[in-house]
């Protein structure tokens, strides 16, 4: 058996395992769909209105019948996860991950942002830096961590830390796929930025998950009405508005 021969031999096996392991993890997964209602204002009997875009739901499953491994220890990654800054705004907008990961805070814009946090979650401030360099962040407990930039007031995201390795974010359509669950007890948590705290809380509840089927149904999700991106920056005052450019020149 020649080397060339022995070598395609290995590559076949590979791609083999890769794909078995791939379906493995589509077997394992868990799904579910969320639904985004608002209710209408002026008439509180009329039926929630759908909307028609459904991302940025946060859902975790915590396990109730086993340890998390290392849930709030350092996670290890050969690629640390990037928030982006890049014309002036985030990438992604919601960020999900698992307690003990770091965080990577890239400016690709070609001026200066400074990020912070002083809110609930991990409480931080990256300081003013320049483009093309990077800064991180350790997000080492639990928490909803609200960001934005001390220059620019419409530049706003949310790093979400869980004790969970079993988490996922919602698309469009309010698609959720939480890969590699094993079967178990677990409580389901839901998390949404346009939503109100106690109605979150109440989503809240223990489910089931067993080899099938491994579909949690669908969740309706209320957006708050009053729900105002509007903030301060990180001493607490108004934006300074940007120099008005409409004045006679000389």
């Amino acid at each position: 058996m020649n080397r060339s021969f022995q070598i395609a031999s290995y590559l076949l096996l590979l791609a083999t395992c890769n794909i078995g392991a791939q379906i493995r993890a589509q077997e394992r997964s868990v799904s579910l769909n969320v639904f985004i209602t608002e209710t209408e204002r002026t008439n509180a009997k009329k039926a929630a209105r759908k909307l028609p875009d459904a991302s940025n739901v946060a859902v975790w499953l915590t396990p109730l019948d086993r340890p998390v491994t290392n849930a709030s220890g350092p996670v290890s990654s050969e690629k640390l996860p990037e928030l982006l800054q890049r014309n002036k705004t985030f990438e992604p907008h919601i960020l999900i991950v698992r307690v003990g990961t770091r965080v990577e805070f890239p400016n690709k814009d070609p001026f200066f942002h400074n990020i912070f946090s002083l809110y609930d979650g991990r409480r931080f401030d990256l300081g003013l830096y320049e483009a093309g360099s990077t800064r991180s962040v350790l997000f080492d407990r639990p928490g909803v961590s609200f960001l934005f930039c001390n220059i620019h007031a419409e530049m706003s995201a949310v790093v979400l830390s869980v004790d969970t390795p079993y988490f996922g974010l919602s698309d469009r359509s309010g698609s959720v796929i939480i890969p590699n669950v094993p079967n178990g007890r677990y409580q389901l948590n839901v998390w949404y930025e346009r939503s109100m705290p106690e109605f979150l809380k109440g989503l809240t509840r223990v489910v089931q998950i067993s080899s099938s089927p491994r579909s949690l149904g669908q969740i309706r999700v209320l957006e708050n009405p009053n729900f105002t991106p509007t903030h301060k920056n990180k001493y607490g005052l108004d934006y300074v508005p940007p120099p008005n450019r409409d004045y006679d020149r000389p």
